[in-house]
């Protein structure tokens, strides 16, 4: 595999859209950190590195995650175990040290927090709420549609639609909910068959209910404490449980995007892409 070894990748977020992205990046030879939450409030977790903060370690799709302490840790884990490394560090912290070569804000926040052009010689916004030359250097448009993972060097995406994609028809159904606030608990998994009207949870004593039967597509992890409206998972009408651990077609043309911006934005900065040769 081709290796950058000098530069560098943060990418903050570790949800599904923001983890195909590091395994996209990582598998196309950059070093790839990524920044996580205490208790990240990511559903599809069979294909989101943010699952190494609950479980330790984890795999997307053939590349290991392992929730590290620190740089040096990182820095091991990428040279003995060819993986990513996830830190709970919601403040990057870790920036200035890493000091990347590019940051990518995949947290999906829909708005412009606190990531800025010149924290990194490429920065890169996924989705809605950043400004390509305000905020970021390239926005990646994650709306589903044909403009998705198209590459934005001026100007922003198109605003949130708060509409799921459709999958066999259905959309709004097919997401799970918080029908108040409360601790989510579960014990169904991710990859189980449900009817439509059953029981996946509770979120403290209200039940929340499967709009459609299917296949559990992803699921928040139980015990975690959610505000009312908040996605707590989604089912795939289609009832493939194969694709629970498959990268989805919205996170692969988003990953692609990104990966275009980078090497664009690195011929337009003067930065090198030199191979490193090392096995």
């Amino acid at each position: 595999m081709v290796r950058y070894r000098d530069l560098w990748v943060l990418v903050r977020g570790g949800g599904e859209i923001a983890s195909a992205v590091a395994w996209r990046l990582h598998r196309s030879g950059f070093p790839t950190v990524v920044l996580e939450l205490p208790a990240p409030l990511v559903v599809r977790r069979r294909v989101a590195f943010a699952e190494a903060v609950f479980a330790g370690e984890c795999e997307v799709e053939g590349v290991p995650g392992r929730l590290v302490q620190d740089l040096a840790e990182a820095r091991d884990y990428i040279e003995q175990a060819g993986g990513v490394p996830v830190l709970v560090d919601p403040d990057a912290r870790i920036l200035p040290a890493l000091s990347p070569a590019v940051l990518v804000d995949g947290r999906m926040e829909k708005q412009a927090l606190d990531t800025r052009i010149g924290q990194a010689p490429i920065v890169i916004g996924l989705g809605p709420g950043f400004t390509a030359g305000v905020h970021v250097d390239a926005v990646i448009e994650t709306n589903s549609g044909p403009s998705l993972g198209r590459v934005i060097y001026e100007g922003t995406a198109v605003p949130n639609t708060g509409v799921p994609c459709r999958v066999g028809g259905f959309a709004a159904e097919r997401v799970l909910r918080a029908p108040r606030a409360g601790v989510f608990r579960t014990d169904k998994e991710i990859g189980d068959a449900v009817e439509q009207d059953e029981i996946i949870g509770y979120v403290e004593d209200s039940p929340v209910r499967a709009g459609v039967g299917g296949v559990i597509w992803g699921l928040l992890h139980p015990g975690i404490h959610v505000d009312a409206g908040t996605k707590l998972g989604d089912i795939d009408p289609l009832g493939d449980p194969g694709v629970v651990d498959r990268i989805a077609g919205k996170g692969s043309a988003v990953a692609a995007g990104t990966l275009v911006a980078v090497r664009t934005l690195a011929a337009r900065k003067g930065i090198p892409l030199q191979e490193d040769a090392t096995p």
